[in-house]
């Protein structure tokens, strides 16, 4: 069966993005995808959400989409924030005038320009990642297609953001482990420690330093010389 040119514009944006590997490289590939295959989208941006409920654009196209997205958190309203909380696709067709985000919305009209808005929920089964969010200076400015083409890359980009955000996580994981084994060493070279004497030096130090037991270690691996630099009495 032929694909149409919208499939295959899909599909190759789906390549793209999974192309990518590290999460912050993904999130900017999505915006610049979403300005060149959603027509009338003349900026992007993508709201991340946190541990802790926190909320902000880490990628857009632009610095008025990124103060657009500003004040939405600023005024805690606005359409990403309800396509994160409430629904899966909001459009504002004229910020102007629109009495859901009636504070928002004039400021954002009179101050950058923008008067239409499309979000989209970037969500998988168990996640809701963020929202994407498009904008255009003229009012009324998302159609059908718009969507329709909206709709498809926010559904790839939530899977290739979260695949991206594991892989990233991995690789910090693996890094600390490292850095740690490293600390371990020079403590046991240095002192004659056990292997698990030295983690437990790590460990308490990071303690009574208030610091990371990842930031302990690099200390050491960087300096050669323990917080303080005293020689660390065996647990």
């Amino acid at each position: 069966m032929e694909t149409g040119p919208l499939s295959r514009h899909i599909a190759d944006a789906a390549r793209e993005l999974q192309d990518e590997t590290d999460a912050q490289a993904t999130l900017d590939k999505a915006v610049g995808l979403a300005v060149r295959l959603v027509g009338a989208a003349e900026d992007a941006a993508i709201s991340l959400v946190h541990r802790g409920g926190r909320i902000d654009t880490p990628a857009a196209t632009s610095d008025v989409a990124r103060r657009v997205d500003k004040l939405q958190y600023e005024l805690d309203q606005g359409p990403c924030l309800d396509a994160i909380r409430k629904e899966e696709l909001v459009l504002a067709p004229d910020l102007a005038t629109d009495t859901r985000w009636s504070q928002w919305g004039s400021r954002v009209a009179s101050e950058t320009g923008i008067r239409s808005m499309m979000c989209l929920r970037l969500f998988t089964y168990a996640h809701t990642v963020g929202a994407l969010n498009l904008y255009a200076r003229s009012r009324n400015a998302f159609g059908r297609d718009d969507i329709e083409q909206g709709q498809a890359l926010a559904a790839h980009a939530a899977v290739a953001v979260v695949g991206a955000q594991r892989i990233d996580q991995l690789s910090v994981a693996l890094d600390t482990r490292t850095v740690i084994a490293q600390a371990q060493g020079i403590l046991m070279e240095r002192y004659r420690f056990t292997a698990d004497q030295a983690f437990n030096v790590l460990v308490r130090v990071s303690s009574q330093a208030n610091a990371k037991l990842r930031d302990v270690a690099i200390e050491l691996v960087e300096t050669r010389r323990t917080p303080g630099h005293k020689p660390p009495e065996p647990p």
